[in-house]
């Protein structure tokens, strides 16, 4: 199934973009089955820096939404109900999920929060809208904690301030589940952290160990050597050196 994959922005950024949106750049998996509407939002929020992929049926956003930041998810699918996707989601991960919908009723809001959406937008809206309720899902999704020190461990670098990693002075693109799970693991250099305590740290309720094998291995192919991370069979993982 193909998801479409779109890196390049339409027009240059425009000075108020940027003032408009405080929030960091993310990795955004737009769902919507309108052209139209997909190609208006894509391009809106690349003008304000962020990273999107799309997807126009439940099966494509199925196959992406693992290597996304957040998704905003039109209810109006053909193949599979937007409701019945977000629950799918839900029961595998806590990403963020705005839906972004024509269905405005108060029915509407009530099933889609039962589903386990993180807001919720009637089409049509301002788009300023968005970026603000898009802000405020990721601060509620990651809350703000006493500020330290970045991470230092070899060629790697991490800094939880502001998020980033970089190896060897490049840097490197992580979801924000890849962080979390790397930042657990580097600010415990010498200890095997054990399996039960990722799933918990990382992932609360909402985890599978599929879901921590999954990431675990795509932090191994994105910091480029599997001698990174260490797999303690029987216990857990820790943080190693390449």
């Amino acid at each position: 199934m193909m998801v479409k994959h779109s890196t390049e922005t339409a027009h240059s950024p425009r000075r108020s973009d940027f003032a408009t949106n405080s929030m960091a750049a993310r990795r955004v998996l737009v769902v919507e089955n309108s052209a139209k509407d997909m190609e208006a939002l894509t391009r809106g929020l690349q003008r304000n820096g962020h990273t999107v992929d799309n997807a126009s049926t439940s099966s494509e956003a199925l196959d992406a939404y693992r290597n996304s930041d957040m998704v905003l998810l039109d209810l109006e699918l053909p193949d599979l109900d937007g409701l019945e996707l977000c629950r799918i989601i839900r029961a595998d991960c806590d990403i963020p999920i705005i839906a972004v919908t024509a269905r405005g009723s108060e029915l509407d809001r009530v099933l889609g929060f039962q589903a386990g959406v993180d807001d919720y937008v009637v089409k049509p809206y301002g788009f300023r809208e968005l970026l603000a309720r898009m802000e405020a899902v990721m601060r509620r999704a990651r809350p703000q904690s006493t500020p330290f020190r970045g991470i230092s461990h070899g060629l790697l670098t991490i800094d939880p301030n502001s998020r980033q990693v970089e190896l060897g002075g490049q840097r490197i693109d992580l979801t924000r589940k890849e962080f979390d799970l790397l930042l657990l693991l580097a600010s415990r250099p010498d200890t095997v952290v054990p399996r039960q305590q990722i799933m918990h740290e990382v992932w609360g309720d909402s985890w599978s160990q599929r879901t921590v094998d999954t990431h675990v291995s795509s932090l191994r192919s994105k910091l480029g050597c599997s001698a990174w991370i260490t797999t303690v069979r029987g216990v857990g993982f820790r943080i190693g050196h390449a």
